[in-house]
């Protein structure tokens, strides 16, 4: 099963409908995914759940081991101040150290309302997953001016469509 991350934790967001037909797609092709959003972390997590508390917020740990049980992985990374979400950095430094990633497969689709589409919110968390050891797919989809190619819920740009869906055949592969 494919883990698809929500990377923020603001509500609502886009990133968590790219996320909705993201998955939508896998189901398409024969794929079973799970979301799982930030928002659902405690607020309280980087005091509760990090470092000397590891393992003691009941709430966080439920999260942690979602994505722990996974080894593929979609990560929907909007773009925060020229970078990728806090939030996202501070969950993944919550994780267990270096085995909640290790030899793990991961994809980045990279959201922003400007005209780079998260590349560099994806190279920043391109570093930091190689670091813990995780291969990220090479093909990251880069959707700019997000808002505009939005009706509704639903991401209706058919390049960005068709983007989403070969990234999701090569992860498949991967």
């Amino acid at each position: 099963m494919i883990k698809i991350i929500v990377g923020t934790n603001r509500q609502p967001s886009i990133s968590e409908q790219v996320a909705n037909q993201y998955q939508e797609l896998l189901l398409g092709l024969g794929q079973s995914s799970e979301i799982i959003s930030l928002s659902d972390l405690p607020d309280d997590f980087v005091f509760s759940a990090l470092y000397e508390n590891n393992g003691k917020n009941a709430a966080f740990n439920k999260v942690h081991d979602q994505v722990k049980a996974g080894s593929k992985y979609v990560f929907i990374v909007p773009e925060y101040n020229h970078s990728f979400p806090g939030i996202l950095k501070a969950f993944i430094d919550g994780m267990t150290y270096p085995n909640s990633f290790r030899h793990k497969k991961c994809a980045l689709v990279g959201i922003s309302s400007g005209v780079g589409g998260g590349s560099i919110a994806m190279s920043h968390l391109t570093d930091v997953f190689h670091y813990l050891g995780m291969h990220v797919l090479a093909f990251k989809p880069r959707l700019a001016k997000i808002e505009e190619n939005m009706s509704g819920n639903l991401l209706t740009n058919r390049l960005y469509l068709d983007l989403l869906r070969e990234q999701a055949e090569l992860l498949i592969a991967f």
